[in-house]
């Protein structure tokens, strides 16, 4: 599967480069590729130099948001959750109509330090904002409540715990639930349709102040039942 993973932090770069070991073709989408390429130092947030990284991952293409996308199959929302939509527009309607999007942002907002809030819950979620804004596309969400190791590789922990996914068509979240066990998930539930996405957002307070109890982002909500 072609895949444009939009979005070149932690977050990104471990979806686009577990996509790329399981065999799929990856493109990471970025606002300039030639200012991605050449940086050399870590950034604010302490990710590492993406130069170094690309150099490791030399499969993984970059590219700008809209080429990323044009060509893909899947297309996975990794970007900062308060930049969803102007990245999603920057990668243009017309490379998006039909196509499944993997949404896995947040909508965390960090004007007021740490830990952040939700600019957006309750009566309405980041997945059912991209939903509205690209009508023509097949949101899935999922994967938005866990780090990005365990995304990937779930299997670290001795119990994988469990995944959500919500959307509108059911053949694209039958489509992200298959490429969830393939990442190693073995639990995943079917919330229903995108508007199930406010429970999913909305269970990182808890993710959040769960970390600093455990003081470690390695762990998963298990769903027993």
């Amino acid at each position: 599967m072609k895949a444009a993973v939009l979005g070149t932090g932690m977050v990104g770069r471990t979806i686009a480069a577990r996509l790329a070991e399981l065999g799929h073709a990856v493109t990471l989408g970025t606002r300039d590729p030639e200012v991605t390429l050449a940086r050399s130092e870590a950034d604010a947030m302490g990710t590492p130099p993406f130069a170094d990284w690309g150099n490791q991952h030399p499969a993984i293409k970059v590219a700008g948001f809209a080429d990323a996308a044009v060509g893909a199959e899947l297309i996975v929302n990794a970007t900062n959750g308060g930049a969803s939509l102007e990245v999603l527009a920057q990668a243009g309607p017309e490379n998006l109509d039909g196509k499944i999007i993997l949404d896995i942002a947040n909508p965390l907002d960090f004007s007021n330090g740490m830990p952040p809030t939700l600019f957006v819950k309750d009566t309405d979620s980041l997945g059912e904002q991209i939903q509205r804004a690209f009508p023509g596309a097949r949101v899935v969400k999922s994967l938005n409540t866990m780090n990005a190791d365990l995304m990937a590789r779930p299997g670290q922990l001795a119990d994988p715990g469990t995944v959500f996914v919500s959307g509108n068509d059911a053949e694209a979240k039958a489509i992200v639930s298959g490429l969830l066990q393939d990442f190693g998930h073995q639990d995943v539930i079917d919330l229903g349709d995108i508007t199930t996405a406010r429970g999913t957002e909305m269970l990182l307070p808890v993710w959040l102040r769960l970390w600093g109890a455990l003081g470690k982002p390695t762990f998963n909500f298990k769903i027993v039942r």
